[in-house]
């Protein structure tokens, strides 16, 4: 749902003179450090929330934050390459079609990991959550869902701008946790409240055919407005 604020396929960009892709690209190094800061604190809160309230799904929402940490670090690379001004065009265009390569295969092992936890939560273990760490993982889960969609935004306007499908990949990560976020929201507060243990893991299930969209233009460079 928020894909929609991407208009352009990073393909059809115009040619930017040299000033201004620069600065594209220091901008898009800050939004993969404030990306990488983020994760790093919500990875671990959320981790540490989830074990030791034996809640599966603020478990799932940090590891989901560990994936977006391996796309966060491989676009660093991409970027740093191009901001370091001692390489080629033909390098960079290299390392930008390996970055996406990366990048996509982690949305893959996103779609794998949401199958997974979707049908351990469903089918096997109905765990016991202490709903103490409700409260902490709802306020996790309402930051992301500010951030994330603001930050995804950015991220696809300025992949539009440098046509990179590697960026673009990662603010469908962006995208993704915004997502989860609600999902995260909405389970605690049904697991809270309700007893309703089910529906984080069929809510999950509906991001599937977009992340695997994302994931096949990432890696093969198709258009993504086909």
């Amino acid at each position: 749902m928020f894909a929609r604020a991407q208009t352009r396929c990073p393909d059809e960009a115009q040619p930017q003179p040299g000033s201004q892709r620069s600065a594209d690209v220091r901008f898009a190094l800050l939004l993969t450090y404030i990306t990488l800061g983020w994760m790093t604190i919500e990875g671990a809160a959320s981790l540490l929330l989830g074990w030791a309230s034996k809640s599966l799904l603020l478990e799932a929402f940090g590891i989901d934050s560990i994936v977006e940490l391996f796309s966060a670090g491989v676009l660093l690379w991409r970027l740093r390459v191009e901001a370091s001004g001692a390489t080629t065009l033909q390098h960079v265009d290299l390392v930008e079609r390996r970055a996406a390569r990366l990048v996509g295969y982690s949305l893959y092992a996103l779609v794998i990991y949401v199958v997974l936890n979707s049908g351990y939560g469903l089918f096997i273990a109905e765990r016991i959550t202490d709903t103490h760490e409700s409260v902490w993982g709802i306020l996790i889960g309402v930051v992301a869902k500010i951030g994330m969609p603001i930050l995804a935004a950015y991220k696809l306007k300025v992949a539009t701008r440098l046509n990179s499908r590697a960026l673009r990949a990662d603010a469908v990560e962006s995208i993704t946790c915004g997502y989860l976020s609600i999902v995260l929201m909405i389970g605690l507060a049904a697991t809270w409240l309700l007893g309703w243990w089910w529906l984080d893991s069929v809510a999950a299930l509906a991001l599937i055919p977009f992340l695997i969209k994302e994931a096949r233009e990432a890696i093969h460079g198709e258009s993504c407005c086909g």
